[in-house]
């Protein structure tokens, strides 16, 4: 049996014709048959929703996307909101750098554009924290341009669609052309949303189900090679390893001590408990000797949390003080608001590690 390419046109049809029958219903889409009436989902939507879903599963960011609506129906009631408040509801989703620029974001589409986001891609990434992939999905979906909207779930079918062979992230501007290349003048939104689909559904990086997929007499990944191996990928970095401490403070009314971050760098602006600074070095940084203020500390062992760029292993340290014994510029919190405070995994991984009933029916 011979396996070509599909013609655009016919990919675009054995796409869309799948897409019409088996979408997924997410909170932030409109989904045929209103897509095929002209109906467009909100820009505010589909912006919230992808910056939200930029490494984040589609089910963890369903419950934040319903509580930033809840809290601030449109962009201009996000860029009227305390960014405080933002980095708080916030909190969990990670990649704390997102929040930071959506609030900056929605003060440029409140204060520049009248509430309203530019229609075109070239517009939409000269706004704050916007690149290419955003405005490119933000002008497909909500403006039906045609745009070619690459995450990771179109790089994996179109990667073995064509058996593209350059590894990531090299092989990023082949993709990038053969994508535009499919999209169609009419529904590029749709098709968009089923390239996406397709990838989170069908052909997924493990045990792709081939024999469903709208592509399968014509991809050549299917026909050639293992599906399994695309994309291409280069060879990872082990990432380096960083040390530090985190001290929790406990007072006899049951709160604990907490702290802004700096609004710049990693975690900025977020809440964390009194700490070291995070170095590769092992000259004692991560001893008791490192306390923030006098107090009789107790080790509490160690919690390893991964970021993008490097491993984290901070030693846990708890103590409990009298309010008056830290002489720092933070506040008390009750471990049972702990919860709604702007706190990073990380931080709540070196709370609970010294209070093991903390956080305690978030995880229930």
């Amino acid at each position: 049996m011979m396996h070509d390419t599909p013609k655009a046109a016919d990919a675009t049809f054995l796409l869309l014709d799948w897409y019409d029958r088996h979408h997924r219903d997410l909170p932030w889409r409109v989904s045929p048959p209103m897509t095929r009436k002209g109906v467009l989902a909100d820009p505010y939507h589909v912006w919230l929703s992808e910056v939200m879903l930029q490494q984040t599963t589609v089910q963890a960011v369903k419950a934040y996307f319903n509580k930033f609506l809840t809290l601030w129906p449109t962009i201009n009631d996000l860029a009227a909101a305390e960014t405080e408040d933002v980095m708080k509801a916030w909190a969990g989703l990670g990649y704390y750098a997102r929040a930071r620029n959506l609030k900056k974001c929605a003060e440029a589409v409140a204060g520049e554009h009248g509430g309203r986001f530019p229609d075109s891609e070239e517009a939409l990434k000269a706004l704050p924290g916007i690149g290419g992939y955003t405005a490119a999905a933000v002008a497909a979906i909500a403006f039906n341009r045609r745009s070619a909207v690459l995450d990771g779930n179109v790089e994996r079918v179109i990667s073995r669609l064509y058996a593209i062979e350059t590894p990531l992230p090299a092989a990023k501007p082949e993709m990038r052309a053969r994508v535009l290349a499919l999209t169609p003048e009419d529904r590029p939104g749709d098709f968009a949303q089923a390239m996406m689909d397709l990838g989170a559904t069908i052909c997924s990086p493990k045990r792709p189900a081939c024999s469903l997929c709208p592509f399968r007499a014509s991809c050549l990944a299917l026909a050639t090679a293992d599906p399994e191996t695309f994309p291409r990928k280069a060879e990872k970095k082990q990432k380096p390893l960083r040390l530090g401490a985190a001290f929790v403070a406990i007072d006899r009314s049951n709160a604990v001590y907490l702290q802004k971050r700096a609004d710049t760098g990693l975690l900025g602006g977020m809440t964390e408990v009194p700490g070291t600074g995070w170095t590769a070095r092992r000259d004692g940084e991560t001893s008791i000797a490192a306390q923030p203020f006098a107090a009789s500390w107790e080790s509490c062992g160690t919690i390893t949390h991964v970021f993008t760029h490097f491993e984290l292993r901070l030693s846990i340290y708890r103590a409990n003080v009298q309010r008056a014994e830290t002489g720092l510029n933070g506040w008390w919190e009750p471990i049972a608001s702990l919860g709604a405070q702007a706190l990073p995994t990380v931080m709540k991984k070196a709370i609970a590690q010294a209070i093991p009933s903390a956080f305690k029916a978030e995880r229930s």
